[in-house]
């Protein structure tokens, strides 16, 4: 099979690497791996670095980005475009991010995709990329509206709760694979394997499945399988466990308290599963977990938890991949140009979006020249990386976008399946008097208030105005307030429903807000936009249910429970500690 350019037509340098890796004419085995390492013999060693990278580039487009981000990559990479960073350091990989303006819509993510594969091809030894994205659903997602949004990991984790099947994380992965596949994104940084026991951790929280390890492993091999079923290479994260943190390790340095004996009892069975599962990557976490490795380094850092752990004791035997190099965790205890060098003698492969590229490379280029780094660990890296390739289909051209986006991004049917998928998920945590569900025939006036956060890409508009029109369509007459007009305003209204995210412990405006809400009188529906700990920070109201995520599947799962079209059916899969059990979930 041919590969193609971004117009469509053969590629020279494509057809070189494919002739040399193509399905037909390497059978399975021994034969496929002397071919790979054949290839690796052929690269000199900068090429052989440049593939240990995934790097950030700024841009809509591969060769004709706006001009603020032509300029952006000026500044920090010394060129203008992603192709010619892919051409400059031989990349491996790219990571796309909203913020570097790279997903707009599928078509131009799909466009991106063609021509960051056409300046790879036509480079060096013509070894396609691995492009890549945080793609995890609920609370994190890169990729927006059209394409399909669906619940995240805590939302499917009370939906496992309650049917005891993985069926929906497993639907839920598969379809969102074959989108991404379809906008040329073939590694997605997801599933969170983390095990959430931690109501104040900053970072995970409702990105965990939840907080019984054995639900979280099956959740977590199941949507390694689903993804991995739709052509995409599935990345469990963040090893060895990130899930009892109270520090995020964007800005600081978590450290896990755990005994090896309670890691072994609690973060590891999500990660064997994953392995159990054939994951083709597993994420490494920068945070220090002393029990695991006395050194103080953390873990992505950690030849004792990388290689000792992961790949000695569970036997993985896939691609290792950092988290974000710019991250603080990583930065506080070594320079920006020993990192990638010690991630390296950890037993790490892919070093994803470090905060200066060219030091970077430089780093792990003089470490080779001195000795430090051998070349055959180079080599064992490269050939994982391009195991993983092989796997993939991107030699043999599968790594340039089908030409299918409008057949497979956001149709109907998925759209339709994160809808179905949303509705099983809402958890309906306290329903005292029978407040719900609300009788929406009789047209009762609602206000719709609370804390509107800054909204993922799978919404429309703020929450508490998405949840607004979804109850008016339903047949209610609701109306959505700021917090500073909503308690003013309650009076007269059959009920206020209220919007709260990560309420802290102590005082609190969103505490202070439903305190004066339910001094009206106006009988007070509390809706935990994200985490559901909420509950038990916030005053006892009418009604409370927990949504997970704020995304717009979710809001109309949560009008429809509101109202009864809908009978409630999730159950909590952590516990709120001083309020509900694990497991907790009421319906009608």
């Amino acid at each position: 099979m041919a590969a193609v350019t971004a117009a469509g037509a053969p590629s020279a340098a494509a057809d070189a690497a494919a002739a040399r890796l193509a399905p037909d004419a390497l059978p399975p085995g021994r034969r496929l791996d002397a071919a790979l390492r054949r290839l690796v013999d052929r690269m000199s060693l900068a090429e052989k670095v440049g593939q240990l990278f995934v790097s950030r580039a700024y841009g809509h487009s591969a060769t004709d980005p706006d001009p603020a981000d032509a300029a952006k990559n000026q500044e920090l990479f010394g060129v203008r475009t992603a192709a010619e960073l892919v051409s400059r350091y031989h990349l491996g990989g790219i990571i796309y991010f909203a913020w570097a303006h790279n997903t707009r819509s599928p078509h131009q993510i799909a466009a991106l995709s063609a021509g960051l594969q056409e300046a790879a091809l036509a480079a060096g030894p013509g070894i396609p990329l691995l492009l890549s994205t945080d793609q995890e659903h609920g609370v994190v997602a890169r990729i927006g509206k059209p394409a399909t949004l669906f619940p995240g990991a805590m939302a499917l984790g009370a939906q496992h709760n309650a049917t005891g099947s993985a069926a929906g994380a497993r639907r839920a992965a598969r379809i969102a694979g074959a989108e991404l596949a379809a906008m040329g994104v073939r590694q997605d940084y997801a599933p969170v394997a983390d095990v959430n026991v931690n109501p104040a951790n900053p970072v995970i929280g409702v990105r965990s499945f939840g907080a019984d390890p054995g639900a979280v492993a099956e959740l977590v091999a199941a949507q390694v399988r689903g993804y991995q079923r739709a052509g995409v290479a599935a990345t469990a994260k963040h090893f060895p466990g990130h899930g009892d943190t109270e520090t995020d390790s964007h800005v600081g340095l978590p450290v896990m308290r755990h005994t090896r004996a309670v890691w072994e009892e609690l973060d590891e069975p999500p990660f064997r599963a994953a392995v159990e599962a054939g994951v083709d990557a597993v994420m490494t976490a920068h945070i220090v977990f002393p029990a695991l490795d006395p050194s103080g380094d953390p873990a992505t850092l950690s030849r004792p938890i990388v290689t000792g752990i992961l790949r000695e004791r569970l036997g993985f035997r896939g691609v290792v991949v950092t988290d974000a190099l710019d991250m603080a965790g990583v930065r506080q205890k070594y320079g920006d140009e020993r990192v990638p060098v010690l991630a390296l003698k950890a037993g790490c492969d892919q070093l994803l979006n470090p905060p200066d590229l060219g030091l970077a490379y430089r780093s792990v280029l003089a470490a080779v020249e001195t000795g430090e780094l051998t070349r055959e660990r180079i080599d064992e890296s490269v050939l994982r990386i391009l195991e993983l390739k092989a796997r993939l289909g991107l030699f043999g051209g599968a790594g340039a976008p089908s030409g299918k986006v409008d057949a497979v991004v956001g149709v109907p049917e998925h759209l339709a399946a994160a809808d179905e998928i949303a509705g099983a998920t809402t958890t309906l945590l306290a329903n005292p008097a029978g407040l719900l569900p609300l009788d929406a025939s009789a047209g009762p006036r609602l206000l719709v208030t609370g804390t509107d956060p800054v909204s993922p890409s799978g919404t429309t508009g703020p929450p508490t105005a998405v949840l607004a029109e979804e109850l008016t369509a339903l047949g209610c007459r609701a109306t959505a307030l700021p917090p500073a007009r909503a308690v003013a305003a309650a009076p007269g209204h059959a009920a206020v429903v209220v919007c709260t995210y990560n309420v802290p412990e102590g005082d609190d405006p969103q505490r202070t807000l439903v305190a004066d809400l339910l001094a009206t009188g106006v009988p007070v529906i509390a809706v935990a936009l994200r985490n559901p700990y909420d509950s038990a920070r916030l005053p006892v109201c009418a009604a409370e249910v927990a949504t997970y995520s704020w995304a717009d599947a979710e809001m109309r799962a949560a009008a429809r429970v509101l109202t009864g079209a809908l009978r409630p059916a999730g159950r909590l899969p952590v516990p709120v500690p001083g309020r509900y059990p694990l497991g907790h979930g009421l319906t009608y």
